[in-house]
């Protein structure tokens, strides 16, 4: 298990893979939509085959939540049809695949955080084209597979809530934040880590699924507040509902992840949110 192909490089989870890699005993072939086009079944397998891959890293998504619904064609090629293009190029080479999905397949209504075995029902179509995603891989079986969901993910690199408060911090003297939408963020760099570490001891005759995020529980408001502490950047951060903040895309309120499945099968340790976020801001330059 040498060479691991990780797709959609350029955003924040790849980023973050290729600024670790080199602490790793693996040769890494970084691609984006530009270097391989993950909707050509034919294009992924014969770069699989030209590059002995070992590992598919699947870190490709489309991710704009609200351009999504309104943009459902391309949001179900690269959030649901290439995962199956993944999935069948898998099972023929018979190699590993790691995929990476969201707290957006469920509907946010529980009131406890969500087990790898709760009902999914998104909200809308990118939910719902990553939810097909998960399926297509799962119907195609390909063993020594995984999916893990994330929630709120933020990095040093690319755009997210951590860099846009940072921005706004700067320019404004109070910002209204949603503090009705509660979960946990997650430290690209913290996930990447994760991935790394536990890929050797991926072995299962059928796909699994595991939940990841940071350690702890909070809303944006509360995530806004940390940030401007930290960073000591002298904005107020007001609270409002969503209901005052409307989008074209319904978001979860309520999108905790149990995480015990994924710490007690590989043993590994998830930093907590804040310490988290302090790592983050100190790479950024940001911490005061």
């Amino acid at each position: 298990m040498n060479n691991i192909l990780v797709t959609g490089s350029s955003g924040q989870l790849g980023s973050e893979i290729k600024a670790l890699h080199g602490s790793y005993p693996y040769t890494f072939f970084f691609t984006d939509r530009t270097s391989l086009d993950i909707g050509d079944a034919k294009a992924i397998e014969n770069f699989v085959e030209l590059n002995k891959i070992d590992v598919i890293i699947n870190c490709a998504a489309y991710t704009a939540v609200d351009k999504a619904e309104s943009d459902e064609q391309n949001a179900d090629a690269i959030n649901h049809l290439a995962v199956k293009n993944f999935a069948l190029t898998c099972k023929q080479k018979n190699i590993k695949l790691i995929h990476i999905s969201t707290d957006y397949v469920f509907d946010g209504k529980n009131y406890k955080p969500y087990t790898e075995e709760d009902a999914t029902a998104p909200n809308g179509v990118y939910g719902q084209t990553k939810l097909d995603g998960e399926k297509a891989l799962l119907h195609v079986g390909p063993a020594n597979s995984i999916i893990i969901r994330t929630s709120w993910v933020y990095s040093a690199f690319g755009a997210n809530f951590v860099k846009t408060m940072l921005r706004l911090g700067r320019e404004k003297e109070q910002l209204g934040v949603i503090y009705d939408q509660v979960g946990t963020p997650t430290y690209a760099r913290d996930l990447a880590r994760a991935i790394l570490e536990i890929l050797p001891n991926i072995k299962n005759e059928k796909p699994k699924i595991y939940h990841y995020s940071n350690e702890g529980v909070l809303s944006w408001y509360d995530f806004a507040k940390e940030i401007m502490r930290m960073a000591k950047l002298d904005c107020q951060i007001n609270p409002i509902e969503t209901k005052e903040y409307p989008t074209p895309a319904t978001r979860p309120h309520y999108s905790l992840l149990n995480k015990s499945k994924i710490k007690q099968e590989f043993g590994i340790t998830i930093p907590y949110w804040k310490d988290s976020l302090d790592e983050c801001l100190k790479t950024l330059g940001e911490r005061r």
